[in-house]
């Protein structure tokens, strides 16, 4: 398993070789966990009400926590240990996450982030 944080300053693979795990916390304040191999295509849909059900009627979502992987195996076998966790666990686990920023916002100094 592999996190890339801000420190990183690494653009996210997003489909090549790309596995994640990742939580989301919906506009209703609660979390939801899934796997992708496009974390920004994934997210996109989650807002646009055309992925899990569960999120539908809770958008607008935000991307609270994700993980890469190296295979979609061990991507799901991830999801599933975190959907044992607690909500204390979840937010433990959200509370020391550092994000994939290049994917959602563009670096400053660059063309499209000014």
């Amino acid at each position: 398993m592999t996190r890339k944080g801000p420190a990183d300053g690494d653009k996210m693979e997003t489909n090549e070789n790309g596995n994640f795990t990742y939580i989301l916390r919906c506009a209703d304040g609660t979390l939801y966990t899934g796997w992708t191999n496009d974390l920004k295509k994934r997210l996109d849909a989650h807002n646009a009400g055309q992925a899990a059900k569960y999120t539908r009627g809770r958008t607008p979502v935000e991307l609270a926590y994700a993980e890469a992987h190296g295979t979609k195996q061990e991507a799901m076998r991830r999801e599933a240990q975190i959907k044992k966790l607690s909500r204390k666990e979840k937010e433990a686990l959200i509370q020391g996450y550092q994000g994939f920023p290049a994917v959602w916002e563009p670096p400053a100094g660059t063309e499209d982030g000014a």
